[in-house]
Formats: C-alpha cells, sequence, structure tokens
C-alpha cells in the first residue's frame, strides 16, 4: 500500500514587499477614509494580508501536493475533488478572502482592488489549482453584475459571491479554440423566454465539481438567424441545476461532464469537456435578457480581463514563492569552497549563495518577481482610482482606465490580439509617463545611469510603436503578427524597470535616514539593487529588439513549408 502524501505547506510570501507597494509606492492609503474606500484604513489593509498569509499557510498550501497526486476523480458525470478541497472551500468563504472587495450590495467588504490582487496571489500561490475554482466563480459573477437584468443580479450574484454557487465561462469548442466566432453551440427561444441551448465546450477551468450547491455557467452560443462569426454570439446564464428566483435549487438542468482533461501542475482542478442538452432539456437566459442579443463578446470580454489578470497574478505567485524558496535553500546549502579560497583544498565549504553565479540568479528572479508584481498592482490602483473618480472628476477616471486597459495584457502576457490597442494608448499615454519619470531622475547620483537606460529603451520602443502604426497603415498586416510578441516584450521590460526604478528612488531616499544596522536597510537596499541589475543586464534587449523591428525581417514569412525540414 502506498504511503499517503504529507500535508506539507511550501508556500512563502513577502509581506514587507507587499507592504511596500501599497503604501510607500503607489501611495494607496491616500484613496482610504473615504468612499468608496470609508471602511478601510492602513492598518485594515495590514492585517488582511498577515490574516490571509496565515490562512493560506495553514489551510490550502498543505493541500497543494495533495491535490496533484490525487488528482479530481470523474464517475457517473460527477466530480469529486482532492481531499480537503471542499472543506477549504467552505473555509475560504467563511474567512471572507474571495469577497474582499465585492461590493457591499453583494455581501463583500467593498475593499480596494490593490488589496484584492495581493489576497489572489497568496491564494493562487499556495494552491494554483484550487484557487482557479473560486477564481472562475467571482469571473462569471462580476459579469452578470455588470450586465445582467436586476433579477437576474438578485438571483446570482450574491450566491456566487458568497461561494454557495461556483461559476465558469464556456468559450471553446473542439472545432473553434481561438477562432471564437465558429462557435456552433445553438440557442433556440422557448414560449416561456428561455433558450434552449445545445452543445459542446471543451477545456473549462472547474467545469464540474462537489465543492458548491451549483455551478452557474456563462456559455457563449448563437440563437437562430444571428449572424455568423462573433457578431452573432449571445452569452447565456445556463446553471448546472435550475433554481427558481428566491434559490431554491431544482432539477438538473441537462448540463453533463464528459470528461476530464489533463493540465500539467494542475491535477487538483477539474478541466472538463461540458456537454450541453444531450437530452434536449438544458436552457439558458441572455445575460441582460433579450436586449443584449449577439452582445456576447463584447461581455465576456470583461470577463477573459479579469482571467488574464489572473494568469498573470498566477505567474507572479508561482514564480515568487519559487523565489523564496530558492533563497532560503541558497541560504542554508553548503556547496564548494568560496572563490576566495579556491586553492585550499581544506577551506568549509561555503553556503551556495556565497557564489557569485547564484548570488546573479537569485537577484534576476527577484528583480522580475517584484517588478512584474508592481505592474499588478498599479493596474489595480488604478481600477481604485476609477471607482474613486467615476462621476467626480469623469476626465480624471477616464485617464486612470486608459491606463487599465493598457496593462491588461502586460500583466498577462505577451499577445499579438492586443498589439494595435496597445500601440494606440501607448503614443498618448505610457510612454509620456516614462518621460516624466527619466526627466526627474536622469541626475540622480546613484540611480541616474541606470534612468537614463530607461529613456534609451523609451525612445526605441517609441520608434517601434510608430514602426507598428505604419505597418498598418500602410497595409504591411503581415508583419505585424511576426513582430506583435516582440512588441508586447519591449513594453513589458520597459515598464517593469519603471516600476523598479521608481521604487527604487523611495528605497534610495529611506536607505539615507536608516543605519545600516536597521532591518529595514536590507530591504531597501535589495530594492535598490533589483532595479539596478534590471536596468543593466535586460532593460539594454529593448533597444536590439527595437532595432531587429527596424530591419523589418520576412525570413520566417517568405521560407516556404517544405525548408522548414526535409522529413
Amino acid at each position: 500500500m502506498s504511503k499517503p502524501i504529507q500535508a506539507i505547506n511550501r508556500y512563502k510570501a513577502d509581506l514587507r514587499e507587499l507592504n511596500f507597494l501599497l503604501f510607500e509606492q503607489f501611495k494607496v492609503n491616500e484613496l482610504l477614509g473615504k468612499a468608496p474606500f470609508e471602511a478601510w484604513g492602513e492598518d485594515e489593509m495590514k492585517t488582511s494580508l498577515v490574516e490571509c498569509y496565515r490562512w493560506a499557510r495553514e489551510v490550502i498550501g498543505p493541500l497543494n501536493a495533495i491535490g496533484d497526486t490525487q488528482g479530481c476523480r470523474l464517475e457517473a458525470g460527477h466530480v469529486t475533488t482532492p481531499s480537503g478541497f471542499k472543506a477549504a472551500w467552505k473555509s475560504l468563504y467563511e474567512s471572507g478572502w474571495k469577497s474582499i472587495a465585492v461590493d457591499q450590495e453583494f455581501g463583500g467588504a467593498g475593499s480596494p482592488h490593490s488589496l484584492q490582487v495581493l489576497i489572489e496571489e497568496i491564494i493562487s500561490g499556495a494552491n494554483t489549482a484550487f484557487s482557479m475554482y473560486p477564481g472562475l466563480a467571482h469571473g462569471a459573477s462580476e459579469v452578470i453584475e455588470s450586465f445582467g437584468t436586476h433579477d437576474q443580479k438578485q438571483l446570482y450574484c450574491t450566491r456566487m459571491y458568497s461561494g454557495a454557487w461556483g461559476g465558469t465561462m464556456c468559450l471553446t469548442e473542439p472545432h473553434a479554440g481561438s477562432d471564437v466566432g465558429a462557435a456552433r453551440t445553438s440557442a433556440k427561444k422557448n414560449a416561456d423566454g428561455s433558450y434552449s441551448i445545445t452543445g459542446t465546450k471543451i477545456f473549462i477551468s472547474g467545469g464540474e465539481h462537489d465543492l458548491a450547491d451549483n455551478i452557474v455557467h456563462l456559455v457563449l452560443a448563437r440563437t437562430e438567424g444571428a449572424p455568423a462569426g462573433t457578431k452573432g454570439l449571445t452569452l447565456f446564464i445556463v446553471p448546472k441545476l435550475r433554481a427558481s428566483q428566491d434559490g431554491t435549487v431544482g432539477e438538473s438542468n441537462d448540463v453533463s461532464c464528459g470528461a476530464i482533461e489533463h493540465k500539467m501542475g494542475i491535477n487538483g482542478n477539474a478541466t472538463c469537456v461540458l456537454n450541453f442538452g444531450e437530452n434536449g432539456k438544458c436552457v439558458g437566459w441572455p445575460v441582460g435578457g433579450d436586449a443584449k442579443l449577439n452582445q456576447g463578446m463584447s461581455q465576456m470580454f470583461k470577463m477573459m480581463n479579469g482571467a488574464r489578470i489572473g494568469v498573470g497574478v498566477q505567474g507572479i505567485s508561482v514564480a515568487s514563492s519559487a523565489f523564496l524558496n530558492a533563497l532560503e535553500y541558497a541560504k542554508d546549502r553548503k556547496q564548494g569552497a568560496s572563490i576566495e579560497h579556491w586553492k585550499d583544498a581544506t577551506a568549509p565549504r561555503a553556503r551556495i549563495i556565497e557564489h557569485a553565479d547564484v548570488r546573479r540568479m537569485l537577484l534576476d528572479m527577484k528583480s522580475r518577481v517584484e517588478g512584474i508584481r508592481a505592474l499588478a498592482v498599479k493596474l489595480t490602483n488604478h481600477q481604485d482610482c476609477v471607482r474613486a473618480l467615476t462621476g467626480k472628476d469623469d476626465t480624471l477616471a477616464a485617464y486612470h482606465q486608459g491606463q487599465v486597459d493598457l496593462l491588461v495584457p502586460l500583466v498577462k502576457a505577451y499577445g499579438s490580439d492586443q498589439a494595435f490597442r496597445v500601440c494606440e494608448t501607448a503614443i498618448q499615454t505610457f510612454l509620456g509617463d516614462i518621460g516624466k519619470f527619466v526627466a526627474a531622475n536622469s541626475g540622480h547620483a546613484k540611480l541616474g545611469a541606470a534612468a537614463k537606460r530607461l529613456g534609451a529603451a523609451q525612445e526605441a520602443l517609441g520608434a517601434s510603436t510608430m514602426k507598428l502604426l505604419t505597418w498598418f497603415q500602410t497595409g504591411n498586416m503581415t508583419l505585424v503578427p511576426l513582430y506583435a510578441n516582440r512588441f508586447l516584450e519591449m513594453m513589458s521590460e520597459t515598464s517593469v524597470a519603471w516600476m523598479l526604478l521608481e521604487g527604487a528612488v523611495i528605497a534610495d531616499a529611506k536607505l539615507a535616514t536608516l543605519p545600516a544596522t536597521e532591518p529595514d536597510h536590507a530591504f531597501y537596499s535589495g530594492k535598490v539593487a533589483a532595479a539596478l541589475y534590471f536596468a543593466r543586464t535586460v532593460l539594454p534587449g529593448v533597444e536590439h529588439k527595437a532595432a531587429a523591428m527596424g530591419d523589418e525581417d520576412r525570413s520566417p514569412i517568405d521560407l516556404a513549408e517544405a525548408g522548414f525540414a526535409t522529413v
């Protein structure tokens, strides 16, 4: 008999770094204590991070290995999640971590999004597979809150935000992956105003599970006579179990799980093939009612953008914990002699953190993790400003919304589908903000040279932006997807450098006031070192990539298919 997997937490987070971002770099406390965050102060924010970190290490961290080893089981169309997941789901919602930024109207605590994104990092880093279940439910509920009818909001939002019901988004079909417009799932209107839903969706994260009393699927489908392509898609609310307006759950809604698909590293999350209407009894309702027919893609983009941020936060969370675990190991593990004693065969073994190349790798990890995290907090800080300013200063609120739109693809990944919108926004806002920072800090005694490097990267990025726009305007579209990924890498690397240097300027000023024996002296020194490292070793690559774009190399396009290999 095999031994049971030990419940060991391996998740680590640096709360000092999280507090630095919130209160020193982005000064979130300036928004606290007044609408819409009147119930929140600095102490409440810090306490929430401490308590969530404790919860994650005690409750879901130990389930990470268990979930990956056990995986999910599909029996008679029903999925059983790994041991401990159901209790963890209950504990998550009782603790309030998933609804911390939800509007109080729907039972949430109404915190700033900038706190929520760090709470999400902690939960995802401790157990990514588990975090995806409530993450999808939250995103689906946000869509209904934003676009649903009054009755839809009353029936679904509070129950989904509270964890009583789960949720998913259902886009991909066997024959329609990124080409969403080719979807064949159909919706036929019934006499009672509902629609009969028929079709199959694949790769549905958390598509079936035993954690909640019901699961509400948001399904893209095409009504009879709707236009072809994405313009003819409507987003439907399709619950696993039918429910009355008072929330009473009734009979099955003819939604079944046909299979669990494997995704490496998240065996604890049921990635499902879902079949709708195999027996002709699946019904759904358009999000927002019949007035919102054929508006499914615009509605779904809200959830997709939330998912993009979530994917970026997943990456940050796992990378951060990996870095902190590697750091701990490097401080403890002894191997080889120090370079200072390389000729002395009797010299004691050195801790591997004493080896120069190990220190380089650790600093590289630190700079990337902290820089990308800063982008995520910057994004959510702009979201908070939108919430605080809408209706009071709509012009400034629009500026902050523009920054949100710009940062979403950078936080998520570098995707060609966002290239044009990023370029368009970048000309007006992104580059100008960096220019102000460079002008203000080029003469900085310690960081001036790095600020000038940032300025050089900014100029290279601006030239590449114009190059992309020229390709668009002159019809040279084949070059756009060829270079879009590289361009967004440049955008991200420039943005990360900016965030790191902005933090380093703050840290350097603090260092001038602290004795070397003060614990925060080492913390601030690390911020400066990470910024200098990234500016010196990664940022110069932006200019190199810009030069490559200027060459307009078409080799991958011009090469005949047979030229790739003779097999």
